[in-house]
């Protein structure tokens, strides 16, 4: 028996909006990064735009460098927890198609 065509490109047109529908999720979702035991928070939404930062005012008298140290960690804190969170809801999408792990869509 034949795969019919026509249900095959339904298939795959209900596939794609389900993966942008998802895309457009993640992106609006926020997390965020710490460093200094929370005394820096860097929050970031799923598409890495930077929506707020937060340096506890007791910071403001320590060296340029710490707080330049400490910022540059908290944004990498939330960078990895973005990627880890657009992995684990997309890995759970993908597994459903049967692709091999790490394999990445064109779009």
């Amino acid at each position: 028996m034949k795969p019919d065509l026509n249900e095959l490109m339904k298939k795959a047109a209900e596939m794609q909006e389900k993966m942008q529908k998802a895309q457009d999720e993640l992106a609006n979702v926020e997390v965020q990064g710490e460093s200094g035991a929370g005394l820096v928070k860097v929050t970031m939404t799923g598409r890495h735009d930077v929506r707020r930062v937060a340096i506890d005012a007791s910071l403001m008298s320590e060296d340029k460098e710490i707080l330049e140290d400490l910022l540059a960690a908290a944004v990498n804190d939330a960078v990895r927890k973005v990627e880890k969170n657009n992995q684990d809801k997309m890995g759970g999408m993908m597994s459903g198609l049967g692709m091999p792990a790490g394999f990445k869509m064109p779009f």
